[in-house]
Parts: structure tokens; sequence; C-alpha cells
């Protein structure tokens, strides 16, 4: 009797107020008291025994699923939730502290939550459905969304969404949260300002790209940005930002852009940096090449599980894509184009830190040397089970020094004196 209800309820809202909530720019108080007022009325008409409570429960459940997101605005609204993975309409799970665990809640059916598939889809210009089953987009608050549909989700759609965390903007934020100490937040700042080529290397959802986005802060506002993406995640606070989204093809399988034609287009923007969501194919030799001829201060995000992978990872990348290239050529390219690797792992405890600090430094015998400068150092686990460690200078000063002073940036080299 309650689905009854609560269907009644929402055909005579969606009737009504169509062309609210169609719209991504809707008055929210203003929806929610129609959607209440709608909701009494057809309470009061029909014949139920339901109690008080129960109907205040209808009334809540209406208004979550019509102006927010349904059973899991409640996740949104959870400041410790960090990710929400959707199984289908019958399993939610919830991230807390590195921890993930099933939360109990549930959609009513799969047409509940197909709903809300396509309300996360109506202000973008993404769909999903049988002939493009799967999509990626980045919701309005920054929480970026996976979605995969039946047929290649067997259970039922499928969704993952990792939160976009408002308290992680600045390096002092990062600092608290343990991901990287006060001697690297100084060496990172400097390094942006001196236009030194990162890569933000590690697995999912580790934090590389809210380090990323952090450490941008430092780009001076007066440089002119370009930021390529396949789904738009980076906000960046410079008033001279160029902001570029790959494009899926469309129904006819036409009309894709991407990220190799964005980045190939962005050279052409006067850009005096440019920073990439991912690299994951042919980009990568652009981007080396682009860096070698004149384009400095890159930062990138590669998923790769060490410093040396990801000199594996462009490698097979630039391999793989067609182009007629050696494996010399490739790490020439690398060694010239590369100045550092900022690795980050998530611990056990689900804490986030940085792990490695990696310069390239030339070549030896046809191979990409790698040096580590700073390192975190795993002691133990305390009685709670909680990873015990620090951080630790290995005494190597970055061979690109010469590229703070001549860009003016005074650092002491005692930040590198061997622990």
């Amino acid at each position: 009797m309650v689905d009854k209800l609560k269907e009644k309820i929402k055909e005579k809202i969606i009737t009504q107020y169509r062309g609210l909530l169609s719209t991504d720019s809707f008055n929210n108080t203003e929806l929610r008291e129609k959607i209440i007022q709608v909701a009494e009325d057809v309470l009061d008409r029909e014949r139920n025994n339901l109690s008080s409570e129960e109907k205040i429960k209808i009334i809540n459940e209406l208004v979550n699923e019509l102006t927010g997101f349904g059973p899991i605005e409640s996740l949104f609204e959870d400041q410790a939730v960090t990710e929400i993975m959707i199984n289908g309409p019958d399993k939610i799970y919830a991230e807390k502290g590195g921890k993930t665990e099933l939360t109990g809640l549930r959609f009513d059916n799969e047409a509940q939550l197909m709903y809300m598939i396509n309300k996360m889809l109506a202000p973008t210009r993404r769909h999903v459905d049988e002939s493009f089953p799967y999509t990626e987009i980045c919701l309005k608050d920054g929480s970026r969304v996976n979605i995969i549909i039946p047929p290649l989700a067997l259970d039922g759609p499928a969704i993952t969404i990792r939160k976009f965390l408002k308290e992680i903007k600045t390096v002092e934020d990062l600092l608290k949260l343990g991901t990287l100490d006060e001697r690297m937040s100084e060496f990172f700042i400097a390094a942006i300002k001196a236009k030194i080529n990162i890569i933000f290397s590690g697995a999912t959802g580790v934090g590389k790209t809210t380090t990323l986005n952090v450490l941008s802060g430092h780009i001076p506002n007066e440089e002119r940005v370009v930021t390529i993406e396949d789904t738009a995640e980076l906000h960046l606070i410079q008033d001279h930002v160029v902001r570029l989204e790959s494009r899926q093809s469309n129904i006819e399988g036409r009309g894709e852009i991407t990220i190799r034609d964005l980045f190939k287009n962005s050279l052409r923007m006067r850009p005096d940096r440019i920073i990439i969501g991912e690299i994951r194919g042919s980009e990568a030799l652009d981007m080396l090449q682009a860096i070698c001829s004149g384009h400095k201060g890159s930062l990138v995000v590669l998923h790769a599980n060490s410093p040396q992978d990801v000199i594996y990872r462009l490698e097979t990348m630039i391999l793989t894509s067609g182009i007629a290239i050696n494996l010399e050529a490739i790490h020439r390219q690398i060694a010239t184009a590369i100045n550092l690797i900022v690795q980050q792992e998530q611990l056990l405890d689900g804490s986030r830190k940085i792990t490695h600090v990696t310069q390239v430094n030339g070549l030896k015998n046809g191979q990409v040397v790698l040096e580590d400068i700073f390192i975190y150092e795993l002691t133990g686990v305390d009685a709670n089970n909680k990873p015990q460690g620090r951080w630790k200078a290995t005494g190597i000063i970055p061979c690109f020094w010469p590229l703070f002073e001549k860009s003016g940036i005074k650092l002491s080299n005692r930040l590198f004196n061997k622990d």
C-alpha cells in the first residue's frame, strides 16, 4: 500500500511541477514546499491506516528523491562518507575512514534507481542507454560519478560516487590530514612556482587529483592555465583558466573528442600551463614532446603503483599507440620532459599519504634514472592497528635546483638534509 501511495503522489507531483523538476536551477525550498503540500493532500484524501510517523516518513522519502538523490541523500550529507557504491537497487555501500560497509539503505526498485541516474545526468551533456551503457560525470558539488547499466551491469545499474571533500582546500589542510610534512609542502610550492613538470601517481582513490588541485593554487594568478579532463573535477582558483572536457561519441558512434584531441588543440591556445586530469593513451607522447618544446610547468595525473611503474606505463602507452618510435627515444623524451613524480597511497587505516617524491635524473645505460628525494617509511602499527611511520629526506638535492634560482625562488637546501 505504501509503495502505491508513493507512486500516486510522485505521478501527481511530476505532472504538476514537471518544469521545476526538469531544470537543475530550481528553487529547492519552493519545490520542497510543493512536494509536501501535494503529499499531504493525497494522504489526507486516501483512505489508509497510516500513522503520522509513517506519513512523515513517506513525505521525507519523496522530498529526498525529488529534490536530492533519494535513499542516498543522507550519505551525501554525512561528511565522514568519502565514497558511495551502489550495486543495483538493493545493495548500497559507503566508505568511512577507509573502510567500506553495507549501509542497509536501498532503492524501492530499479526504476527509482534509474530515475536518480537520469537526475544526475540532466545538467550534463552525457547519457546512458543500451547502446551506450556507461559514462562518467561530475556533480555540482565536485563529486565524481561513474555509471554503468545493464546489459553490461548484470545485477542492475552500478554507480560509484567519489565525494568531493570540501574541507581540503589548502596545503595546511593536507598537513592536518597527514598527507605530507612541512618540508615537502615548502618544496612543492616552490616547484609549482618554478614550473617544474610533475606527475601525480597512485592507485584509484588515493587523493592524486585532490593533491594536484590544492598545489595548483600556487600557480601565479596572471598565468593562463588550460585544464584537460575526461570528467571536469578540477577547481582552480585562478582567474585566467580555460577548462576543457573530452566528449563521448553520440548514439551513431560519431563526435568523440579525446584527451589527445584536446591536448593538441590546447597547444594553439597560448597556455602558460597545461594540466591534464589523467593520461591513459597516445596523448602521453604528445605531452612529452610539448614539454620538450617549451611548455613547462605541466601537471599530470597518472594511475601507477610506484614511481618506476610510472615510467613503465608511459612506455606502454606510447608503444601501443601505433606511433613508430623505439624504446630508447621514449626514454630520452621522458628523461628530458619529466622532473618530478609524486606517489600517493592509501594506508590500511584509510589515511592517504605521499609515500615517494622522486626526481627523474637523466639516463644511465639507456634507462631513466629515478632518485627519491623524500620517502615515507612505515615503522609499525600501534595498539589500535593504525600504521605508524615518518617522512625522511634521502639527502639528494634536486637536479633541477638551478630552476629555483632562475625563477627567483628562495628555497633552503637544508630541506633536503638526510634524516
